[in-house]
């Protein structure tokens, strides 16, 4: 494995009546908080009011920002950057699923800057500060609120791109599981198909002797196939969120990619398909993951077979490592239809017409991927096997 260095400072309070730990949390910090939030289903569910009155019990003055879209955008961001200008703002209280908390990362360090937000994300302008953050989790998927990471949109210039910096790490997190309960079946969906993405994207590495978070990642991937066809039949099962909302949480905290640096071409690829056409995260990559890996299996197909075997359960007996691997992966996309994930761009009336303009952005930063660098021409292959 490589050398590495380890760092994830964020507090999680985990379970029944998580909310409880809030105002200790709060107690280190200044009376104002922004609240940030999505379309309005924490008022639905009763989250906003548990979250509202515990802020207002511990003398905390409220502000707040919501319509967070399903892919942050930056303009967004920017009214959450001039609230906390304005109002001199203490803390940022992410109330929601990953995006909430991406938006609110940015809305973090952009209101420690000078310079437009978008310059934070593009990499123009440096993070040296920040306002600290906190979350309330109410979707697994994204892991956002145990790392650093963020993926924000531009839809001016129709453009997503992923920025991280060790000053957004949330200062804490809330996952209380019965908080999952009120998310749509297809959003559950989704949202394992992101968590799979993410500890596939940490798999595939150009490291050497890992078995220890291989295992790990082989653990968590099956853990949510055995968990999601129960899972999505019955959507207020405690047990099973909670089972997942921690998948989504050890999917991208930094455990599964110690000692190696994943790939995440198809996230680069995904992002630029939903930057043009604003479709859900996780059904773009339930649609190119699978292709990715049939152009890649050359690279190193011992590590798809072994995938295909302990995840799988495909019988290698009689079969040439290159149709288990196949076996595994065609496996993969059986179980993402079968909980209900889209298997081709059509599915969304995404069509060939604007190829070209989806590779340019795939592209802007050059060759990218670690476990294979993927050319403009690779792209090309991998968006028209997903047709």
């Amino acid at each position: 494995m490589n050398s590495f260095t380890f760092y994830n400072p964020v507090k999680i309070h985990f379970g029944k009546d998580a909310l409880e730990k809030l105002p200790e949390e709060l107690a280190q910090y200044g009376d104002k908080v922004l609240i940030v939030y999505g379309g309005g289903s924490i008022k639905n569910n009763g989250v906003y009011d548990a979250v509202v009155s515990t802020l207002k019990k511990a003398g905390k003055t409220v502000f707040e920002l919501s319509g967070v879209e399903p892919n942050p955008r930056v303009e967004t961001a920017r009214k959450g950057i001039e609230i906390c200008k304005k109002e001199s703002i203490d803390l940022v209280l992410a109330v929601g699923g990953g995006s909430v908390i991406d938006c609110s990362k940015l809305i973090a360090a952009g209101a420690k800057v000078d310079e437009d937000a978008w310059n934070i994300v593009i990499k123009k302008t440096q993070v040296t500060d920040a306002l600290p953050l906190g979350t309330v989790l109410t979707l697994a998927a994204t892991g956002s609120e145990m790392n650093s990471g963020s993926v924000i949109s531009n839809e001016e210039t129709k453009e997503k791109y992923g920025w991280g910096h060790p000053l957004v790490f949330p200062k804490f997190s809330i996952l209380d599981p019965s908080y999952t309960f009120s998310v749509p079946k297809i959003h559950t969906v989704y949202g394992m198909v992101d968590i799979m993405s993410h500890v596939f994207e940490q798999y595939f590495h150009d490291a050497t002797n890992t078995p220890i978070t291989d295992e790990m990642c082989e653990g968590v991937l099956r853990t949510v196939i055995n968990t999601a066809p129960k899972l999505i039949e019955d959507l207020e099962n405690y047990e099973l969120r909670e089972t997942i909302l921690l998948a989504g949480t050890i999917g991208l905290n930094g455990f599964l990619s110690i000692g190696s640096r994943g790939d995440w071409a198809t996230h680069n690829i995904e992002h630029s398909v939903s930057a043009v056409y604003d479709i859900p995260h996780g059904g773009g990559l339930a649609i190119i993951f699978p292709n990715w890996m049939r152009h890649n299996l050359s690279v190193n197909p011992e590590r798809f077979a072994g995938l295909a075997t302990r995840v799988f359960n495909v019988d290698p007996k009689g079969k040439t490592t290159e149709q288990v691997a196949l076996e595994g992966i065609e496996r993969l996309r059986e179980f993402w239809t079968s909980i209900g994930a889209p298997s081709r761009l059509a599915d969304y009336e995404i069509d060939d017409s604007q190829l070209d303009i989806l590779v340019e952005k795939s592209m802007v930063n050059g060759p990218f991927g670690r476990f294979k660098t993927l050319q403009a021409e690779d792209v090309r292959k991998i968006l028209e096997m997903s047709l």
